[in-house]
């Protein structure tokens, strides 16, 4: 009964805090156990959401750059133990143009990874450099949401040297759907992994989403927001067509906007599996048990799963795979590709 006075009388950001703090946990949890435990491991006194609210983080926020801050806090923080520093840490999901919306919080900037690393244990001196296309960075696009998009993670590789040098990664909150049909959605597709609360706290409609990447995209100037062309000396890389050629176009409907000029080609990482190996993929998954790449993170958490992707990519640059454009979109009649691969993933 006291629980619940003190409770009703608790400031709702601390209670929002404490809510938020608790699904990182279990999704730092998850991400510590392999895939066959955390299918039937379970946390019951471990909530996955309790207080719904709109966004906090607001589009317009600035954010705070991370890597001078995070560097001051881990120095100060372990320089008793410089070991602490290297030791795996889950991804921080409040990072999301090369920055953290968290920095302000020490507890956050200790338990969390902020680092573009994706850790592998590839040898950049045996990569072949056989990439086609004069293409300076690889995009690697990998789009959560059935009925709407819900995440929207690119992971930016330098095409010579295989180092992820940047990425952007925002949960798009959907534009046609209620608040308690939103909330069942979040919950059936996120509460299981424990990060229902970040995409909460984070979410913005897709229209704001894409305007933030196309700022992000012209910083590392991949694209000229005065021009609207197509990518400058980059290209997507997908594990499939569908991303770009089906999602995007049906969620610009929804959103009410023009599909964007560089969304017209982009690289099928499964049609260059294809014909390099000599065998077919069925997804991301089947790629990295037949290549021996252990899966990290959580399969279907979009910024997880675009880094696994990328793994599968440097890994076939390595081995010396050639990766050109496999689809072409009509430009006049958006719903026309051209499939440049006469051996592809149908």
């Amino acid at each position: 009964m006291w629980i619940i006075v003190l409770l009703k009388h608790f400031p709702m950001d601390v209670l929002k805090i404490a809510n938020s703090r608790v699904s990182l946990f279990r999704h730092s949890l998850n991400s510590f156990l392999p895939p066959s435990a955390t299918s039937t491991f379970s946390l019951p006194i471990l909530p996955t959401r309790r207080f719904i609210v709109s966004a906090s983080i607001s589009s317009k926020e600035a954010l705070v750059d991370s890597r001078s801050s995070h560097e001051a806090v881990v120095t100060h923080a372990d320089s008793e133990n410089p070991s602490k520093t290297n030791r795996w840490k889950p991804t921080c999901l409040y990072f999301t143009q090369d920055k953290c919306t968290m920095m302000q919080d020490s507890t956050h900037l200790q338990k969390f990874n902020h680092s573009f690393s994706l850790d592998n244990a590839l040898n950049a001196s045996d990569y072949k450099n056989k990439h086609s296309e004069h293409l300076d960075y690889f995009l690697v696009l990998d789009l959560e949401g059935k009925i709407e998009i819900l995440e929207f993670p690119v992971l930016m590789i330098d095409a010579k040297t295989m180092d992820v040098v940047a990425f952007f990664h925002r949960f798009v909150r959907p534009t046609e759907m209620g608040e308690e049909r939103i909330n069942q959605y979040i919950e059936g597709k996120y509460g299981k992994l424990g990060v229902d609360r970040v995409w909460h706290d984070t979410a913005i409609p897709f229209k704001e989403v894409i305007e933030q990447f196309e700022e992000w995209m012209t910083t590392h100037n991949l694209f000229s927001k005065e021009l609207c062309g197509p990518l400058h000396r980059a290209a997507f890389v997908t594990c499939g067509n569908w991303d770009i050629k089906t999602k995007i176009p049906q969620q610009c409907k929804v959103s009410k906007m023009k599909l964007p000029s560089y969304f017209m080609e982009w690289i099928n990482l499964k049609d260059i599996y294809l014909n390099f190996y000599k065998r077919r993929a069925a997804g991301m998954r089947t790629m990295m048990n037949e290549l021996k790449i252990s899966l990290l993170g959580s399969h279907h958490l979009g910024i997880d799963d675009t880094k696994n992707i990328a793994r599968v990519l440097q890994r076939m640059l390595t081995d010396g795979a050639v990766l050109k454009i496999t689809a072409r979109r009509n430009p006049q009649v958006h719903e026309n590709v051209e499939f440049l691969f006469e051996n592809r993933i149908k």
